[in-house]
């Protein structure tokens, strides 16, 4: 039943001629008519949804948080549409019904400035994926591996696992440390031995060390270097490059087998030595 019909029938109508049989006929027509065409939005609603996350599905390389985005709005938007073609078929000036929602949004929007700027941070998060789900980031202070990221709030998991949630105002607001968004990362130490000992020989302990763990990668190539002559050591930095997923690991390993290669060759690693003179009054 169109428009201009339901119009008609419904407009200026007494008490009795709700139960004519014209009427209950066009009544239930129009009830059918909307029924139908909300099963339909649904349906087309759920069908437009699942295609856009297959297209994330089916391509590893596109970002899944990304797409389960847009077929969160595409479904909305299909629903929004079949309830004003059921509005339509009653005859309700969905103009007029729009104007008044639009002024409604506003005085909600002025109310809820604070969760909105979550929303449209989390848009800019969604859009432009300085973070993806799974990177082990550092924002605003806080640590850890991005578990999910919603239109209003991200959520980090800590290295000992503890749920972290911030807004994403704070998120898009903020500077983000992203160790995840490169392949490799660069390892550095500090290694002090005693001035006694035979620096090009440390040099050589310290870079075999290195490059004799397989995870060590060989370009760009590693570097052992002199760098400082403290108050009771001298002081090497070294520097290797691994894959990003074999940093922390393999930098908590350095540690203890360069000490372990350094004893075997006979370095000192020596402890701060400080000397107190004590001077007697007579």
């Amino acid at each position: 039943m169109n428009e201009l019909l339901s119009t008609e029938i419904y407009a200026g109508r007494t008490l009795g001629d709700f139960i004519s049989f014209d009427f209950l006929a066009a009544l239930v027509g129009d009830l059918l008519a909307a029924v139908v065409v909300l099963f339909l939005g649904f349906i087309i609603a759920g069908w437009v949804s699942r295609r856009i996350r297959a297209v994330a599905e089916r391509h590893k390389r596109l970002d899944q948080t990304l797409f389960d985005f847009l077929s969160n709005i595409a479904r909305y938007v299909v629903i929004g549409l079949s309830v004003l073609i059921v509005m339509s078929t009653f005859g309700i000036q969905t103009t007029s019904l729009v104007a008044v929602i639009g002024a409604a949004g506003l005085a909600i929007g002025l109310a809820l400035q604070g969760t909105l700027s979550n929303v449209a941070a989390g848009v800019m998060l969604i859009f432009f994926r300085p973070i993806k789900l799974g990177d082990f980031v550092t924002i605003n202070g806080e640590s850890g591996t991005v578990k999910s990221i919603n239109l209003n709030f991200t959520e980090l998991a800590s290295v000992g696992n503890v749920q972290i949630i911030i807004p994403n105002s704070e998120v898009w607001g903020n500077t983000i440390t992203n160790f995840s968004a490169y392949p490799t990362r660069q390892a550095e130490w500090t290694f002090g031995v005693g001035y006694n000992a035979d620096l090009h020989l440390v040099e050589k302990v310290i870079l075999d060390t290195l490059m004799s763990d397989p995870r060590f990668l060989a370009d760009p190539a590693p570097t052992v270097k002199v760098t400082e002559l403290g108050a009771s050591s001298v002081d090497f930095l070294a520097r290797a490059w691994v894959k990003r997923e074999d940093f922390f690991g393999y930098s908590k390993d350095m540690n203890r087998d360069v000490k372990i290669a350094l004893d075997a060759a006979g370095v000192e690693i020596p402890f701060p030595n400080r000397t107190v003179h004590i001077i007697k009054d007579d």
